[in-house]
């Protein structure tokens, strides 16, 4: 959720616009992105870099990216309605895909990131990507996920978090073969769940989701466009890590109308840069939660 309290007033838009952001992050990314094509200057700040940053965020009362704040006043980035209230311009939307056009794009990602993943050699998956300490495994698993979140919120009412969209994969999930069947079984599902439900599904209903007030429509498009977006990545990591070329790579016309950022990587770090670290995010050294 976010902290609207002030924003817009005179005295909050004299405060500087802070944006924490980390690489690879779809949402950071598209929130840089959106301020920079509406004129609006910004602070950047990488919280994987700047050793203020938590302390800064932790003084909001959070721990996670993207945040635009001003003073004590912040949006989740993944709200640009409260990204636009916070920086001090009005919001004037986009048109969205219909609920099955969406179906059909996260089914079509959720088919190119398992044809992906086969290509990836074993003794590879764990290599760490740039500018954050991610691996290829994780990775590939965040893109199956990002689904998975979305079928517990619709089919079980679970609670939306920041901490169910983490990259880290469960101990029981070991081999390529476990990731493998862990993305065929929530294609399978979410396709189930179309099937059954979406036509009678209520879309306008409130998202319940962490980051903000949001119609079940619109996190329908999120579960698409991040998950598309991760897969831009992969498809990226495969060319220029692994040297490999996808087998079937989606282009820009496959992800018409889901909101993607522009940048597959970043705008502001490349991914020709060295591996962040040695060793994959765990629960015990992830800084967001």
């Amino acid at each position: 959720m976010s902290n609207l309290e002030n924003a817009g007033t005179p005295e909050n838009l004299a405060l500087p616009l802070k944006v924490y952001w980390q690489p690879g992050c779809s949402s950071c990314l598209k929130t840089k992105e959106f301020l920079l094509d509406h004129g609006i200057p910004f602070e950047s700040v990488n919280v994987l870099e700047d050793d203020e940053a938590f302390t800064e965020l932790q003084a909001l009362g959070v721990r996670m990216v993207p945040i635009a704040a001003r003073g004590t006043t912040w949006a989740n980035g993944a709200v640009f309605r409260d990204v636009a209230e916070v920086a001090g311009f009005e919001y004037e939307g986009h048109t969205m895909l219909t609920p099955e056009e969406m179906k059909d794009k996260v089914l079509m990602i959720l088919d190119a990131a398992g044809r992906y993943l086969a290509q990836i050699p074993d003794d590879q998956l764990d290599d760490i990507l740039p500018g954050r300490p991610r691996s290829c495994r994780q990775l590939v698993y965040h893109v199956f996920d990002v689904p998975k979140v979305f079928l517990d919120r619709v089919e079980h009412d679970a609670p939306y978090t920041y901490e169910a969209l983490k990259s880290i994969l469960p101990d029981e999930m070991k081999t390529k073969d476990d990731l493998m069947a862990y993305g065929r079984g929530n294609r399978e599902r979410f396709a189930a769940w179309w099937d059954r439900d979406g036509a009678t599904t209520d879309f306008k209903q409130p998202g319940k989701v962490y980051y903000g007030e949001v119609s079940l429509h619109e996190v329908l498009e999120r579960t698409g466009w991040h998950s598309g977006q991760h897969t831009r990545q992969i498809i990226l990591m495969l060319r220029e890590k692994l040297g490999i070329e996808p087998d079937g790579p989606l282009v820009d016309a496959d992800f018409a109308g889901l909101p993607l950022p522009k940048n597959v990587w970043d705008n502001e770090r490349s991914f020709d840069e060295q591996s962040y670290t040695d060793t994959a995010e765990t629960w015990e050294t992830a800084k967001t939660a």
